[in-house]
């Protein structure tokens, strides 16, 4: 096979893999969109994700638990009389035959057990909510990320189409020239490997886009093919200035509104209210009510008074109260962990957002926007063959990944503030006004 058909065959080739490029990069442009506010879509979720309905029920059944404990034991009735007996025959009971005894018997709780085992529900209600809101907290979170990282992805890819639209035109200009015997055959080839490439790479962030996309429909809990596209109304250049909070106003923040805090000292409250709950059951219950005796008493027709209490000589409910005790030393350190944790939490959050202002500065910025008109002016340098073709696909792939390197920075001081706000329990800063 001589030179010039080996040329024309990869030339073949290459644009057959760039059709097929094409097809896979315009997968998204082609599904229908939806545009979604920050507000927007948390009002959704609120209302939509299954995750959030299931747990609602879990804090109604828990209240449910409490009325349960506050109610009072049933009162148990007994009897006991004659089937048959020789002198009155079945179930005779009158002034001389037969026997019936009957009694009422009522268990009255000391020592506070019903109102302690009622506040013991309550905690348990109160952790409930807490880790319902810790739900709502993390889910938001993971929410806001994707809706972020989607935006990230999007922002890429219109990195990737300014490229890619100037090299088409560029490619087309070129064939003509080669039609004309203006460039070689070579120079016409590597352009349009740079653009595959391109192309090529562009379809690996559609794929990347796919699982985020999915994620977020799942927390909104959506079935439809819709694209899910977010809308920001921040401005870089106000996020880049924002004033941050003190460390230790920050840390006060979050200790009072953390939902995890809030679980960690709830179980804490019921671990201690547990230990009252058990030295409680150490002490005897009393059983009071009434009896009626027919006729196997000392007098016809007795009628008495009934009190049982148990004597608690063995067993005082000694391996209960220690595991409270544990219990309570344990959650004692589980909290204290809880806190130092928020701690190192919030200082190393807000050194990563001041090193993002140090990265992203206003300098930064205008020197992208001065690169996209170097970019331009390169191309029309290569265009009036000013540049050789070596200089140019090297300024093109380190324009591309200036751009993208540009991009992580920005998107990185995004994330750094949204993982501040859940860090802090509500939002500290707010970028979307």
């Amino acid at each position: 096979m001589s030179t010039g058909k080996g040329y024309r065959m990869r030339s073949f080739m290459i644009a057959a893999m760039l059709c097929i490029a094409s097809v896979n990069t315009h997968v998204y442009a082609q599904t229908d969109t939806v545009r979604l506010s920050v507000a927007e879509a948390e009002k959704v979720f609120l209302q939509n994700n299954l995750s959030l309905l299931a747990a609602r029920y879990n804090i109604d059944a828990n209240q449910a638990l409490i009325r349960q404990a506050k109610l009072w034991d049933n009162p148990v009735i007994s009897t006991d009389q004659n089937i048959y007996d020789s002198q009155g025959g079945f179930f005779k009971h009158d002034q001389t035959n037969g026997q019936v005894y009957v009694q009422i018997m009522q268990l009255i709780k000391t020592a506070g057990k019903r109102n302690k085992l009622a506040q013991l529900a309550v905690d348990n209600t109160t952790i409930t909510t807490a880790q319902f809101d810790d739900l709502v907290r993390t889910l938001r979170y993971a929410l806001i990320s994707d809706l972020y990282e989607i935006e990230h992805q999007l922002k890429i890819k219109r990195v990737y189409d300014v490229e890619i639209n100037e090299l088409e035109s560029l490619v087309r200009g070129m064939d003509l020239q080669l039609q004309s015997g203006n460039i070689s055959v070579k120079d016409n080839i590597r352009i349009k490997a740079l653009l595959f490439n391109l192309r090529n790479e562009l379809v690996n962030i559609d794929v990347a886009l796919f699982p985020v996309e999915s994620e977020v429909k799942l927390l909104l809990h959506r079935n439809d093919s819709v694209f899910i596209t977010p809308s920001f109304s921040y401005h870089l250049p106000e996020v880049i200035k924002t004033d941050i909070p003190s460390n230790e106003q920050l840390i006060q923040v979050a200790l009072e509104n953390r939902t995890d805090a809030k679980v960690a000292k709830s179980m804490l409250d019921y671990q201690n209210h547990n230990l009252a709950y058990q030295k409680a059951l150490a002490k005897p219950d009393i059983s009071i009510g009434t009896e009626y005796d027919q006729r196997s008493s000392y007098a016809p027709n007795y009628v008495g008074l009934a009190i049982s209490l148990p004597i608690n000589i063995f067993n005082k409910n000694q391996g209960n109260i220690a595991s409270a005790q544990f219990g309570i030393k344990q959650q004692q350190a589980v909290l204290d962990g809880q806190l130092s944790k928020i701690e190192n939490d919030i200082n190393s959050s807000v050194a990563k957002i001041k090193f993002y202002q140090r990265v992203n500065d206003l300098q930064q910025l205008d020197f992208a926007q001065q690169y996209d008109a170097v970019f331009q002016n390169m191309l029309k340098s290569y265009q009036q063959r000013q540049v050789s073709l070596l200089e140019f696909i090297d300024f093109a792939d380190a324009y591309k990944d200036t751009k993208l390197k540009l991009l992580e920075q920005h998107t990185g001081l995004i994330k750094s503030i949204v993982e501040l706000n859940y860090l802090a329990g509500m939002d500290v800063i707010i970028i979307n006004k």
